[in-house]
């Protein structure tokens, strides 16, 4: 949090609270300058393990490490007055049990400042969300599409179509139950969005899951236009700034290129050493 201010940060309690309220705005951040810009205008500023594919090139978020997401949280939360960072646990950090989870989960906070966690899975994850908000840690949880179980899952697909639904309405109910304040919903059919939102007593959070969540998020590269690699249709641009990069980038070589850049306005003039005073020839 900027020590330059006296804002008070938003609280796991305070989303909680927010359920069948105003819309909860949530954008993820990977640095210091984008925190600074996502603060004054969402609830939350999440960091997903998504930098692994947007930051760091690879191809998916299964290689994303603690340490990666302790180095990225620290620079979110020098960037935050307002805004609640929610870091994601990256994957093998939590599924081998309710006490690695705890290890984990309590490093990020102590070693970030980051008042809370989020972490995939439902039914089956149940046990370990409890043991860690029984032991102070908040959760968000995460259902739907889980991209760290992408393999298992066969690829980015929707999830909850048919029989689908039912496994995911007991995997929103037993994440609640375990005391999750949050759950995030992605790529679920709007409809079953729409009735888990129903539902819960705990906000949902929609990505490609429609208007009937309590809250949407959106991955920052996709909706400034930085990514491009591949653009989900849940996905709106609002700018595309990859564009503008890149033309910008193409006119600094040309100018390098052309000699144009630096021009005079650019450069420091030199500083001559005064000259001496002429010899008495007496």
């Amino acid at each position: 949090m900027s020590a330059s201010t006296s804002l008070k940060p938003v609280l796991p309690p305070e989303i909680r609270a927010r359920k069948g309220g105003d819309p909860i705005v949530v954008l993820t951040a990977y640095t210091t300058p984008v925190a600074r810009l996502v603060d004054p205008h969402c609830d939350v500023a999440l960091v997903g393990d998504s930098l692994g594919m947007v930051v760091h090139g690879l191809p998916s978020t299964i290689g994303v490490t603690m340490e990666m997401m302790i180095l990225h949280g620290r620079a979110v939360m020098r960037g935050l007055s307002k805004a609640m960072c929610v870091i994601d646990m990256p994957f093998g950090s939590y599924e081998e049990g309710p006490e690695q989870a705890y290890r984990n989960a309590a490093r990020l906070m102590a070693e970030t400042g980051a008042p809370a966690v989020k972490l995939e899975g439902g039914t089956h994850m149940a046990p370990t969300i409890a043991f860690l908000t029984a032991r102070g840690v908040p959760v968000m949880a995460h259902i739907g599409l889980t991209p760290q179980a992408v393999n298992t899952l066969g690829g980015y697909k929707v999830v909850g179509r048919g029989a689908e639904a039912e496994v995911l309405m007991e995997d929103a109910l037993a994440v609640e139950a375990a005391g999750a304040f949050s759950v995030v919903l992605e790529k679920v059919p709007e409809g079953l969005a729409a009735r888990v939102s129903r539902t819960l007593s705990i906000p949902t959070i929609g990505i490609g899951a429609g208007v009937g969540c309590d809250g949407q998020v959106l991955v920052v590269d996709d909706m400034l236009g930085l990514f491009t690699d591949f653009r989900p249709k849940f996905v709106k641009r609002y700018a595309e700034l990859g564009k503008t990069a890149d033309d910008a980038i193409a006119a600094y070589a040309a100018d390098v290129r052309a000699r144009r850049f630096p021009a005079p306005e650019h450069a420091f003039a030199d500083i001559l050493p005064a000259k001496s005073a002429a010899k008495d020839p007496k």
